[in-house]
């Protein structure tokens, strides 16, 4: 059986065999729903994967978002969220974006919460993160530095990031 899947703000390309949701009435969503009203009118645990390509930075409370996005996923279900990251050029031209993310930017939800565990209870494994930078330094290889490994990956953040823009990041999160 393959696996059921939600495609959230899924707009006129639906990931093939999902069902999708989003608050506009002319794309290709099969739930037409104001994503920041929530519950959303879908059953808890009804799906195995979720998708937000290039959705959580127009939501208007990230948390409250992934905290649905986990009532909606089956024990074990994964989370695929998409977002340009905050140094892209993308990330501030677009006026419908809310939200400035970096590739730690969901670290509350994880084991390393900072310390900052207490924000909510809904709870994620990590399984990957995975940053895309501009074409130039992927041709430089400073890309595969940055995904090497999650330390590089936080120097880069910390003290490079402006130079050594990032365009993407791609999380994999599963439900625990």
């Amino acid at each position: 059986m393959p696996p059921s899947i939600l495609d959230i703000g899924c707009g006129v390309n639906k990931y093939p065999g999902a069902t999708g949701i989003d608050r506009l009435s002319n794309t290709a969503a099969d739930i037409v729903w104001d994503l920041d009203k929530f519950p959303w009118p879908v059953e808890a645990e009804s799906f195995d994967q979720a998708r937000m390509i290039h959705v959580i930075e127009h939501v208007g409370d990230v948390m409250a978002t992934i905290a649905e996005v986990h009532r909606l996923l089956k024990p074990g279900g994964r989370v695929i969220i998409e977002t340009p990251h905050y140094t892209d050029f993308s990330s501030w031209c677009d006026p419908t974006h809310r939200w400035h993310l970096n590739s730690f930017s969901f670290r509350y939800f994880g084991d390393d919460d900072a310390g900052f565990g207490y924000y909510t209870g809904v709870r994620f494994r990590e399984v990957a993160i995975h940053v895309k930078l501009l074409a130039l330094w992927r041709y430089l290889g400073f890309q595969a530095l940055v995904n090497a490994s999650r330390r590089f990956r936080l120097f880069w953040e910390h003290y490079l990031c402006f130079v050594v823009r990032g365009k993407v990041v791609r999380f994999e999160f599963e439900k625990v």
